[in-house]
């Protein structure tokens, strides 16, 4: 071998560990500048705060025409509560001052003549006043000695009275004539739904308003919505709330009832809200009989998540009213503030409305940093594959 032979010019070689450096700090250049963007790539929905605690005036917030946004204060506390106390329709104010029982087909009279025994069908002792009494048939007549048959339907006691007297004076000098209702089965309410026991109750001489067919009917169950009452009459329907009645003293839900009323107490199965975000529990939560503020739904999802929630906001979506000009109403609450908590027990929630606690700015990116780990250990693993693979070759 010839020792002044010049070995060949070698290429120079860059190591593969540096040579790959200049791609992958290109990758992580790249993640880095999408990371930057944080939360635009956060998983999930977001709600952002419309207005801050320092400037609490939305008018100048780039919102939807559909949208309008409120600020959970004493102005929205008080909208609350006047919206709990429904309107009753004008159809369904009778007064029960003159309200006198109508008979019917059906109805059992007791007609006694007084001084004149032959004329009274005698009870016995195992005859009741209604298996002894004169029943009004299907033509609305009943038959009575001397007078034949006598047309009753339709016609008030004292009517009635007044008309067996007149013919009977025929016959006798004077009679003294009372007549009294057995057996009212002529006229009935039907009660149904959410009450411990539903069924037909008969109206009487006594006027029978909606707590009196409830109260019949044993009361409502535990799975009542007593805030939803639904009476229907000559075909249709009208809204009633019992809640008006016993909690906020309205006496114009406590209608006077009519024969073929209907009442319906629906149950509560579907009066709920919904709690969702940064919440511990997510999930629905039904209204109870009391009724449901903010603060309580938010306490039955087991409060605000410490760990991600922002506290300055919890918002509560809720459907407008049909002739509002909005379609959507939106209430913010800035709970940051711990004395907040109390306009929260103070805020009523209405059935189907959403609260939605969003996520604090911190969270979303640390949410965008979970989600992109993967994908920077996928390339920085494969690529120190490639280099290990290259080392080997050489």
């Amino acid at each position: 071998m010839n020792p002044n032979r010049q070995k060949p010019p070698q290429p120079d070689r860059v190591s593969p560990r540096i040579g790959n450096r200049v791609p992958i700090q290109r990758v992580a250049l790249a993640l880095l500048v999408l990371m930057l963007q944080g939360c635009a790539f956060a998983p999930g929905s977001h709600l952002s705060a419309p207005w801050s605690a320092d400037e609490p005036d939305p008018s100048d917030q780039d919102l939807p025409d559909v949208v309008w946004v409120h600020e959970v204060g004493p102005s929205t506390l008080e909208r609350g509560e006047r919206s709990t106390d429904l309107a009753v329709s004008d159809r369904l104010q009778h007064s029960a001052k003159n309200y006198d029982y109508v008979v019917g087909a059906g109805d059992v009279l007791n007609i006694t003549v007084w001084g004149h025994p032959e004329l009274t069908i005698p009870q016995g002792s195992e005859r009741s006043a209604e298996e002894a009494g004169n029943w009004v048939h299907s033509d609305g007549t009943i038959f009575y000695p001397y007078v034949g048959k006598v047309e009753v339907a339709g016609l008030r006691v004292s009517e009635i009275r007044e008309l067996i007297t007149r013919r009977l004076s025929e016959y006798i000098e004077d009679p003294q004539v009372e007549v009294t209702v057995a057996a009212f089965r002529s006229q009935k309410v039907y009660v149904t739904g959410a009450v411990r026991k539903p069924g037909t109750f008969p109206i009487t001489n006594v006027p029978t308003r909606l707590l009196d067919a409830v109260n019949a009917a044993g009361g409502v169950s535990e799975l009542a919505n007593w805030r939803d009452v639904t009476l229907t009459r000559d075909g249709r329907e009208y809204d009633l709330s019992l809640r008006a009645i016993n909690e906020l003293g309205n006496p114009q839900h406590n209608v006077l009832l009519q024969a073929g009323d209907v009442v319906h107490v629906a149950r509560n199965d579907d009066n709920k809200v919904f709690v969702l975000g940064e919440v511990i529990k997510p999930s629905p939560v039904i209204i109870k009989r009391g009724g449901m503020s903010l603060a309580g739904a938010l306490a039955e999802a087991g409060g605000l998540d410490k760990m991600s929630a922002d506290a300055s906001g919890v918002f509560v979506m809720r459907r407008a009213p049909e002739d509002a000009e909005q379609a959507i109403d939106l209430y913010q609450l800035n709970a940051k503030n711990a004395t907040a908590l109390v306009m929260a027990d103070q805020f009523r929630l209405q059935p189907r409305d959403i609260v939605y606690v969003t996520a604090a700015p911190i969270s979303r990116w640390n949410r965008v940093i979970q989600n992109i780990l993967p994908t920077v250990r996928t390339l920085y693993f494969g690529a120190l594959t490639e280099d290990r693979l290259r080392e080997i070759d050489d």
